[in-house]
């Protein structure tokens, strides 16, 4: 992976890829870089997941710091599910004495959705009360209460969102809190349709957020219509279009179906103005994600050259207004 940090990327106006690992259920280091290493010099940053699913894994921090001395750039995802305020504040003070600067706010799945139902949520913050509180720390090296923090805590702060298909003239309210809040970037749920996504940008764009946040839009290599059809059921807000589902139903081999297709969508992204970059997620087909990261680097040799001017504008983000669940 470059030197060049992903927060230096989106502000340079080029095009950035994301992808996403689920930490493994073992204590031992070299399991987890099993899993990242193939992903070294092709992602610009590596989502390190938060109990996804409502299920135990490596603790997101300590993965999320493997991954920093190993000159791999993580976004360490940060739930509200399973901490107070007090335990949200200590890890965030953790992440920069980690090195750990990008930290995607979530409010993480329910535990019923898990397979420990009955363990018990905190949720004592919000997605947006904890950006607010992020942000504080890292703006004015304070927490909440008054006290002073020693040392400065570099953060670079993102939320997620539903790229809805939406009335064109209603305002994305929930997502401009969260910017509010102290929202940098913005990562989506799977939005596999182009022109969904073109329309959803738009109307971003004429509410102004585009000018405000980094968009990345979610995408993945699909493994089957099996796994497709269970990320559109399962996955809230998941947009799956019908008629990719018919190419993976029809195609002599699926897999190879499934990076095409998504090898498509990221070129097909990265030509509409106010995408920012893709976030690749990959369910049970974790493998596929480097060789779509590889072939997209390949047949783009940066592409950031062939974008168009509107394209490389690096919106004005340095810290967003006061306010104060989303994804």
């Amino acid at each position: 992976m470059s030197s060049e940090t992903l927060e230096g990327r989106l502000r340079a106006g080029r095009f950035a890829v994301t992808s996403e690992v689920v930490p493994p259920l073992s204590p031992d280091p070299q399991a987890l870089l099993e899993k990242i290493r193939p992903l070294a010099g092709l992602s610009d940053a590596v989502n390190i997941t938060d109990g996804a699913s409502a299920r135990t894994h490596l603790d997101a921090l300590t993965a999320a710091g493997i991954l920093v001395r190993s000159g791999i750039e993580p976004i360490l995802q940060l739930t509200c599910r399973d901490r107070n305020r007090i335990a949200l504040q200590s890890l965030l003070l953790g992440a920069g004495a980690q090195g750990v600067r990008n930290i995607l706010v979530l409010a993480g799945d329910a535990p019923s959705a898990g397979d420990q139902p009955d363990a018990k949520a905190v949720y004592e913050l919000d997605s947006k009360r904890l950006l607010a509180t992020a942000r504080m720390m890292r703006d004015q090296g304070v927490l909440p209460n008054g006290r002073e923090i020693q040392g400065k805590v570099d953060l670079f702060l993102g939320c997620a969102d539903l790229p809805t298909d939406a009335d064109p003239a209603s305002a994305p309210d929930e997502l401009q809190r969260k910017l509010d809040a102290g929202a940098q970037f913005v990562q989506t749920q799977f939005c596999m349709d182009v022109a969904i996504a073109r329309r959803y940008i738009e109307r971003l764009a004429r509410h102004g957020v585009t000018e405000r946040a980094f968009i990345l839009i979610g995408l993945g290599p699909l493994a089957s219509v099996r796994s497709a059809l269970w990320i559109r059921t399962h996955l809230f807000g998941s947009i799956i279009p019908d008629r990719v589902l018919e190419r993976l139903e029809h195609a002599a081999d699926a897999r190879l179906e499934g990076r095409r297709i998504c090898l498509e969508l990221m070129h097909e992204m990265q030509r509409i103005p106010g995408v920012a970059g893709v976030h690749l997620m990959a369910p049970l087909n974790e493998a596929a994600v480097p060789a779509v990261i590889g072939e997209f680097r390949t047949s783009h040799a940066e592409a950031a050259s062939a974008r168009s001017p509107a394209c490389q504008t690096s919106p004005a983000r340095d810290a967003p207004t006061p306010d104060s669940e989303s994804s």
